[in-house]
């Protein structure tokens, strides 16, 4: 009988910006496979997490993926959706509102974010009183002069990999102190779990180096002159992958057009803050999408109209404070829509 510690992670009521919660597990198995089968649900103090009531404080955490813990002997992570009582999902649980039971849409998600030190309370990079050299430099750099962080980066990479996660990548971003990593999943739910584990692992890691990690889409302020942190999502399902055919993809990216305010409602927090026109972005007030074109609210990739229209699209304005659940949630609502 070997004894294995199983981290719950579950995603708190905070509004609109849910942080991430996680409570340990030991429990004593035989011979523990890692499925999900052999996981029972548990229960939280919803009243501590914005999540019920002191008088009815329960909620419920339902297993939903499991993840062999790299930086833990005997080791899981747990992501968990919360539940009422009675087994309903909680308002806060924006897995549920998923509508892709048969996992036709693949997601590839780009998480950007700023690595800042708890000492200076600014992003890697910059000095106290004042800012390091313009951006410019920073962008996939490499050497000292321009790359900060990249010792936690790697090791981040490393962890995410050797967990299982389906991890596409890392660079350094425009900003100094800013990079990325990548995620894909076939199926809106798998892809949503696998950001909020990968989150996960990067707020732990820190814990270790003195950092911590910035989500909010315009750390540096609105006015200043340095990019901000998004969440691209990009998206396909069957239609978009195999039609073959502009006049198709020209329908589902107008059937974006008249629910700008519904995304924007579920894009992250202070994302009016990064989509302003400037530094990469499409203003929040307009709705546009173009080929390879950077400055839209959705780009059509090059490789898309390279395969003759069978690909993907990448909604731009997603902040990188965002829940990946909702994102995907609106997306999936609104492709559907789309008269094709």
């Amino acid at each position: 009988m070997a004894k294995i510690k199983l981290e719950y992670i579950w995603l708190d009521g905070y509004f609109p910006t849910q942080n991430m919660r996680s409570k340990t597990k030991v429990e004593e198995h035989e011979d523990f496979k890692g499925t999900l089968e052999e996981l029972g649900n548990w229960s939280f103090d919803g009243s501590s997490t914005k999540q019920a009531e002191g008088g009815s404080s329960d909620c419920i955490l339902k297993p939903v993926a499991i993840y062999p813990d790299p930086d833990r002997i005997n080791g899981y992570l747990v992501m968990t959706e919360v539940l009422n009582p009675d087994g309903t999902p909680h308002v806060s649980n924006g897995r549920a509102t998923i509508d892709d039971e048969d996992d036709d849409f693949w997601f590839g998600f780009e998480q950007e974010y700023f690595i800042m030190d708890t000492k200076t309370q600014l992003p890697l990079g910059f000095p106290v009183g004042g800012y390091p050299k313009p951006q410019g430099m920073y962008y996939c750099s490499v050497g000292g002069l321009n790359t900060h962080g990249r010792d936690l980066v790697e090791e981040h990479a490393d962890l995410c990999i050797e967990a299982g996660l389906n991890f596409e990548g890392i660079n350094q971003e425009v900003a100094c102190g800013q990079w990325e990593f990548q995620l894909f999943a076939k199926g809106a739910k798998q892809a949503g779990d696998e950001i909020w584990v990968a989150r996960y692992l990067l707020d732990r890691l820190t814990e270790k180096y003195g950092y911590y990690i910035e989500y909010h889409p315009k750390p540096l302020g609105k006015d200043m002159d340095w990019n901000g942190s998004g969440m691209h999502a990009n998206f396909s399902n069957t239609t978009l992958r195999t039609c073959g055919d502009k006049a198709t993809y020209d329908k589902i990216c107008e059937a974006f057009r008249p629910v700008v305010k519904e995304h924007i409602e579920v894009y992250g927090e202070f994302n009016d803050q990064r989509l302003t026109g400037k530094h990469e972005t499409a203003s929040i007030n307009d709705f546009s999408f173009g080929v390879s074109d950077r400055g839209a609210s959705i780009r059509i990739p090059i490789a898309t109209v390279e395969r003759g229209y069978k690909g993907w699209l990448e909604d731009r304005r997603p902040a990188s404070n965002g829940d990946p659940y909702k994102i995907a949630a609106r997306i999936i609502k609104t492709v559907k829509s789309a008269k094709v």
